[in-house]
């Protein structure tokens, strides 16, 4: 019998990034410890990840998502670099969520590269599992 016979399936596969300089990571620990209690399953890469070591360990990893937590200010400069390297990869069904400090400014900008969501500080962690579940992309 498989999950499919029984309606199951496999748990949501999340890498959690800090690319960059960027030194603070408990906000990304805290995401991610809260996905994993969720019953994801979430691989964190640690601090100061390039964009080429994060899509690398998304390929390797088969996630479904990537969540990249930026307070650094550099969104404008990573993230095109990562949607880039996911196409590059044949990697366009795995969906980026973005958190941090992100100015309302640049939100619409980042979503016109491919961002699926940006999460500002503050936001529930309920409401991100929940947008990660309604927004798993079809295998």
């Amino acid at each position: 019998m498989t999950n499919d016979d029984l309606n199951l399936s496999p748990p949501i596969r999340v890498l959690v990034a800090k690319p960059g300089l960027d030194g603070h990571d408990r906000g990304a620990k805290i995401i991610a410890r809260a996905l994993r209690d969720a019953g994801m399953e979430v691989i964190y890469t640690g601090l100061r990840q390039t964009p080429e070591q994060i899509v690398s360990a998304a390929l390797e990893e088969d996630v479904e998502f990537i969540g990249l937590s930026i307070l650094s200010g550099a969104h404008t400069v990573i993230v095109p670099r990562v949607m880039e390297l996911l196409n590059e990869n044949k990697m366009q069904d795995v969906r980026v969520v973005l958190g941090g400090i992100i100015p309302d400014a640049d939100v619409e900008q980042m979503k016109s590269c491919g961002v699926a969501a940006v999460f500002p500080p503050g936001t529930s962690i309920e409401s991100i599992g929940c947008f990660l579940q309604e927004n798993r992309p079809c295998r």
